[in-house]
């Protein structure tokens, strides 16, 4: 497991939360994983072959295409915003069908954001 001997507890307990849900949860070549990370700034979001270890897709609302056309990163609608980005970007790849690995975080808020924007952009999950 990994060590989380210098980190925040908030973090650690999330990172703890994490490890639980990757044991069950794995990406394949046929259903990859669509993983979420959530900083203070930022939300990031990348569909993940963990068979070969390949990221298929990634989006963040630290692009600058969605940064100068968002008012803010750290929210909700910048979230949705990613959410259609990688739906976009994972359609294009050639890939539908995800399991989504919400990285520890609660399903609320962004990362739930992401989540719905992503199923409206045609990704199944």
């Amino acid at each position: 497991m990994i060590e989380h001997k210098h980190v925040a507890p908030r973090q650690r307990g999330r990172l703890l939360r994490h490890a639980r849900v990757r044991k069950k949860i794995r990406g394949t070549a046929e259903r990859p994983r669509l993983a979420v990370f959530r900083s203070l700034k930022y939300i990031y979001a990348q569909v993940i072959d963990d068979e070969k270890g390949h990221t298929i897709a990634a989006a963040s609302s630290l692009e600058p295409a969605l940064r100068n056309s968002l008012a803010k990163t750290d929210n909700i609608e910048a979230a949705r915003a990613v959410g259609r980005l990688i739906a976009e970007r994972a359609i294009d790849a050639g890939v539908r069908h995800v399991v989504f690995d919400r990285g520890g975080y609660k399903y609320h808020g962004r990362v739930k954001a992401l989540a719905d924007a992503a199923r409206e952009g045609g990704l199944e999950f």
